[in-house]
């Protein structure tokens, strides 16, 4: 294989060298716990995805964490298969799944979809999170959600 040649990746799997979110204290929980960690507005008890700085119902800026379970069904999905970035050519086709979460149906997280074939991914298929590990510079871990089918450990 020559240098210009990308190897082929794993469907789903992010290239490496693939740019990180800013971890910050709206979304420390999110991308740090290893848990499906969602934003709790403390006023009014509403939970929203993704974190923000202020609570979509009531305007409150104060919240909590609630953890729920890394289960849920794919609500709809999207089969990538045109890479747009150059580090991306080795990874499509690939899915991007938004999850309707079980212990919470209206709350909805997108990922990638991992260790399936495309022609598996469907609307209503169970899903389990995973965790991917990312280091960033500064010796920090980034744990990024993505998703598998249920029972695929």
């Amino acid at each position: 294989m020559s240098a210009s040649t990308p190897q082929k990746a794993s469907p789903g799997v992010l290239p490496r060298d693939w740019a990180l979110p800013a971890i910050d204290g709206t979304n420390r929980a999110w991308f740090t716990s290893g848990a499906l960690a969602l934003q709790q507005c403390a006023a009014c008890n509403a939970l929203q995805h993704p974190p923000e700085e202020i609570c979509h119902v009531c305007g409150s800026i104060r919240f909590v964490t609630r953890t729920v379970a890394p289960t849920g069904t794919v609500h709809s999905y999207t089969i990538i298969h045109h890479a747009v970035h150059p580090a991306l050519e080795a990874s499509v086709p690939y899915a991007v799944v938004l999850v309707a979460l079980d212990d919470v149906p209206e709350v909805r997280v997108v990922g990638n979809m991992l260790e399936a074939a495309m022609t598996e991914v469907v609307i209503g298929l169970p899903v389990e999170a995973v965790w991917e590990e990312r280091p960033t510079g500064d010796d920090a871990v980034v744990l990024l959600p993505q998703w598998r089918r249920r029972g695929n450990s």
